[in-house]
């Protein structure tokens, strides 16, 4: 007769991950990089704010290219620079009361 064989599991010891030391350097680094991420929070912010003045300013500067660009103008022409400077000044209030 064949011997029956047995599986018998095996137990090791489990390793225990060593304790964390505190890391001045980690510390740092961390510290850190959360100051670089609220500077560049900052300077994001900023940067939208300025893209919100840069589009006031395009649009008073087409206003007034307009007006360069007409060298002898009638009438008519007077008009409609003068509607569409209106309208650009409405856009521009309307724009910043929201």
């Amino acid at each position: 007769m064949a011997a029956v064989h047995q599986f018998e599991p095996l137990y090791e010891e489990e390793e225990k991950p060593p304790a964390r030391a505190f890391n001045a350097e980690a510390a740092a680094q961390s510290t850190a990089v959360a100051g670089l991420t609220l500077a560049l929070r900052s300077l994001s912010q900023r940067a939208l704010a300025a893209l919100a003045d840069l589009f006031m300013l395009v649009t008073v500067a087409s206003a007034w290219w307009l007006w360069m660009v007409t060298p002898d103008p009638n009438s008519y022409q007077l008009i409609g620079l003068s509607v569409y400077a209106v309208f650009i000044l409405l856009v521009n209030v309307i724009k910043r009361r929201k």
